[in-house]
């Protein structure tokens, strides 16, 4: 049987610097990244100065001729815009370049379709590469119709995309209308989890940031502290979006506190709004936290931009005004002391196992800090009251006394009038 060779994306990469952005550089080094993430080789690249995007080309047009050399030259196959391409950029582009053109958004689009795991994830992603081709049905024809296979044999349309070409505009839409009724069917689920977490009064603590910060392997240290059920760790790489679906942990600590740790998905520059507004549900799980630990890739020299990116997608999906501690990790790999904590910043470790001690005592801080501290002398014939004692609070000192048991206990505020009358100070 003749094995069939897969065919290895080679790529030109094309950006247009628009009014000499500072960010431009790191944004192109990104693209490069997000490629190599579908084992796409990026073999040249080419750049251009502009003070608005040409409405035809993206590029000027005199930059077609230099694109179509490049690309010939170095033997390529495939190039890749750093924008999202409108339909008719996308027709002139192929036309006049002769190959398939893609732009940032399909390749991010791509890159979640292959990564995602659950059922909720691959749906969400569908609506959204399902509302991105809507418009590009003709445009995307030739680039669309070289798609499949696996890993270096062009982009994977998965799942319930497989026919996309032969669908209608209407049954597309049909489509996505079928995709959003299931899911939110799963975000009623999700929703009557969350009334079940705030019933039960555990804080939850939601792990946000930038893709390949190290969400993951923070939420694995801190687990690995409490837990030694290892199916409990969660996948983590160093990759782009290696992660896409939500976990949710207990954290036990050693005084009868614990609270739930959450992972939401990564952020990338210039994240397609169809994304975030497919995640949304996934990325409210931030919005209900009672703290938030934003992870930045303190190695970066782009760590600061990327602080910006995440707090705009999170203000896009409504995360607003949620306590939080901002976590400095790889700090191993920057030239920086650690860990070192001022106010709500932590600089951190996560691979090498420091500073994540002085984290949970930031965490503690925030989380814990309706907890007081009082001396309650309980009934010998209350013994109940103990035992909901040891579970539900910190015991500091037990005496044995003649009216009964003298505990030196730290309690949350809410339980306080459970104890009202054997409280003997405060």
């Amino acid at each position: 049987m003749n094995e069939i060779k897969e065919i290895q994306e080679r790529a030109i990469i094309v950006g247009v610097n628009l009014k000499k952005d500072t960010h431009f550089e790191y944004s192109m080094e990104e693209l490069a990244n997000l490629a190599e993430a579908l084992n796409v080789e990026v073999a040249g690249k080419i750049t251009q100065n502009l003070e608005r995007v040409t409405a035809s080309h993206y590029v000027g047009t005199g930059k077609i001729e230099e694109i179509k050399a490049l690309f010939e030259e170095l033997d390529a196959n495939l190039v890749i815009f750093d924008n999202e391409l409108s339909p008719a950029q996308i027709r002139n582009l192929e036309r006049d370049l002769e190959c398939k053109v893609i732009d940032r958004t399909i390749l991010i689009l791509d890159i979640f379709a292959r990564r995602a795991k659950t059922k909720e994830a691959q749906m969400q992603v569908e609506i959204a590469k399902l509302q991105y081709m809507l418009p590009r049905l003709i445009g995307l024809h030739n680039s669309l119709s070289r798609q499949g296979g696996g890993a270096g044999g062009g982009f994977a349309n998965r799942g319930a995309g497989e026919t996309k070409l032969e669908l209608d505009r209407r049954k597309i839409e049909d489509q996505i209308t079928k995709l959003r009724r299931d899911l939110e069917e799963i975000k009623e689920q999700r929703e009557t989890q969350r009334k079940q977490r705030r019933k039960n009064n555990i804080p939850v603590v939601s792990l946000v940031g930038y893709t390949n910060a190290g969400k993951s392997t923070i939420m694995n240290q801190l687990l690995a502290r409490t837990t030694e059920e290892e199916h409990k760790q969660v996948f983590e790489k160093d990759m782009l979006f290696a992660t896409l679906e939500t976990a949710v942990r207990q954290i036990d600590l050693e005084d009868n506190k614990k609270f739930l740790l959450t992972d939401t998905v990564g952020f990338v520059s210039k994240l397609p709004h169809h994304l975030v507004k497919a995640f949304r549900s996934t990325l409210e799980e931030a919005r209900d936290a009672d703290l938030l630990l934003h992870v930045v890739d303190a190695s970066n020299e782009e760590s600061e931009y990327m602080v910006e990116v995440t707090n705009n997608t999170l203000q896009a999906v409504g995360v607003e005004d949620v306590p939080t501690i901002y976590v400095y990790n790889k700090a191993d790999r920057a030239d920086i002391e650690y860990p070192v904590i001022n106010q709500n910043r932590i600089w951190l470790s996560a691979k090498e196992d420091v500073g994540l001690d002085e984290l949970i005592t930031l965490i503690r801080k925030e989380i814990f800090a309706d907890y007081e501290t009082v001396s309650i002398l309980v009934p010998y014939d209350k013994g109940e009251l103990v035992s909901f004692l040891n579970e539900k609070s910190t015991i500091l000192d037990t005496k044995y006394e003649e009216q009964g048991t003298l505990l030196k206990v730290e309690l949350r505020a809410e339980h306080k009038s459970k104890f009202a009358e054997y409280i003997i100070n405060n």
